[in-house]
């Protein structure tokens, strides 16, 4: 095995046992979720009209009838054989499968609203911090501003109204074809674009002051592969920061998004799950969610590595 892939492999190793007492803890609130809400989820899943005995029945196959510790326990037990439990709507349907069946589609919308995101970013705060104090960086500054000001469920309204209902260039709702994509992703993608842009400029200004940049010139290089080969590049860590930590915003932003345009992804399985009160499914889609946010902040652990050879690994 090659040594630097052997410490890579390792720190890899580490970095996952740190994050053990995490999902510890994810795992234990999520758990503790469905005893803390108020009312009882299994006559809320039957019914009034449903008879004691048809509670305490269902109470019994789900395992609810049994002490706190021992539904922790095994909770546990199928959390390790991958088994989330039973739908309370419709017992004969599996949380796992469900979720794996919509996940899928989350990803996809988070991954394209990180793509819009880097697309508006990357240009935008590239030309304001080579323009420092002119109109582009000021009018830069007012669309990051504007950005963050429109939260998802004002912005994604907006966009139905003037993309697909007054001009019709897209759809409204679904998640048919690659054009179902577009309003939901830039829904999403614009709030990360606001502060992406601000953050990107900020490096920009600063590594244009180095003596690198003074030397690459120097040298000959012209300016646009002084500041997309080096000055980018060198810039580029504290944007992969805030990448990793809005990665799991986004997917939370989703949920909104995806309740919008109607998007079938874990957040709308989320949000139809409390509104029918089916506290197993909400309990694995959070529990999903929080593991999805863990491991994108591990993989920017490791993508500093990339950028970076001087950052060691471990």
């Amino acid at each position: 095995m090659i040594p630097g892939m052997r410490n890579v492999l390792a720190a890899l190793a580490k970095r996952a046992a740190l994050a053990l007492p995490v999902v510890w803890a994810v795992v234990t609130l999520v758990f503790l979720l469905i005893h803390i809400v108020p009312g009882d989820p299994i006559r809320n899943a039957l019914g009034d009209n449903a008879t004691s005995a048809q509670v305490d029945e269902l109470k019994r196959q789900l395992g609810f009838d049994r002490p706190l510790h021992q539904q922790y326990a095994n909770y546990w037990r199928g959390l390790l054989r991958g088994d989330l439990g039973a739908s309370l709507i419709n017992p004969s349907e599996r949380v796992l499968d469900r979720i794996l069946s919509r996940y899928p589609a989350t990803l996809e919308l988070a991954f394209a609203g990180l793509f819009v995101a880097l697309l508006i970013a990357v240009p935008l705060g590239v030309t304001a911090g080579r323009n420092k104090g002119s109109l582009i960086d000021n009018a830069a500054s007012v669309v990051a501003l504007l950005g963050i000001s429109l939260p998802g469920f004002v912005l994604g309204p907006l966009l139905i109204y003037v993309f697909a209902l007054k001009f019709n260039l897209f759809p409204v709702s679904g998640r048919y074809g690659p054009e179902y994509l577009i309003l939901p992703a830039v829904t999403l993608g614009a709030a990360l674009s606001a502060v992406l842009t601000r953050m990107i400029r900020s490096s920009v200004i600063e590594e244009l002051g180095e003596d690198y940049v003074r030397t690459a010139r120097a040298k000959g290089l012209g300016e646009n592969a002084v500041i997309y080969k080096h000055v980018l590049k060198n810039g580029l860590i504290p944007v992969v920061t805030v990448l990793g930590l809005q990665f799991g915003v986004l997917l939370a932003g989703a949920i909104i998004t995806e309740t919008i345009f109607s998007w079938p992804g874990l957040g709308r399985l989320t949000v139809d799950a409390i509104n029918a009160r089916d506290y197993p499914m909400v309990q694995g889609c959070i529990l999903m969610i929080a593991l999805t946010y863990i491991f994108a902040n591990l993989a920017t652990d490791f993508a500093y590595r990339l950028l970076d050879p001087r950052i060691k690994v471990e």
